[in-house]
């Protein structure tokens, strides 16, 4: 048995970008900052980011690209993918991404929106890099405690 999990709590560090696969699959992109504080060995406070390349598919992807703007903090759980791609000049370069499954919107009161939290119904086969169909429901499920039921 094996598991791939990512957990990670940051903050966006630019607007979502929402695009569609030429068979309609919405898929949005979006860089995710998370930092760990920790004193050197002088005793000195300091501070490390790490930046994570996101990518959401379906219905999540609409709501990230609707909902999240840069600097907002979220949830966000999904898995570790690495993929190729040649670059202009032919060489083959790798871009380690994480595909989430799972997004909950963070902040304080006041600031934003409420604390909202999606889990996209489980596709039949995972995405292909080039998009493909999905044929699970096109709504969320709705809780009717929520103010807006997306």
């Amino acid at each position: 048995m094996s598991v791939n999990k990512v957990i990670l709590v940051g903050r966006l560090g630019k607007d979502p970008e929402l695009r569609y696969t030429t068979s309609g699959t919405p898929v949005a992109n979006f860089t995710l900052a998370t930092s760990e504080r920790f004193k050197d060995r002088n005793g000195e406070q300091q501070e490390r980011t790490e930046w994570h390349n996101i990518v959401v598919w379906r219905n999540l992807a609409e709501i990230c690209g609707k909902y999240l703007k840069k600097g907002k903090q979220i949830y966000a759980e999904g898995k570790i993918q690495t993929r190729s791609y040649d670059d202009r000049d032919g060489n083959k370069r790798y871009i380690t991404e994480i595909v989430l499954d799972q997004m909950q919107m963070l902040g304080r009161a006041g600031e934003d929106d409420n604390q909202r939290s999606y889990e996209p119904p489980l596709p039949d086969e995972p995405p292909q890099s080039g998009g493909g169909s999905y044929n699970g429901s096109s709504e969320p499920p709705f809780n009717p405690d929520d103010d807006i039921p997306f």
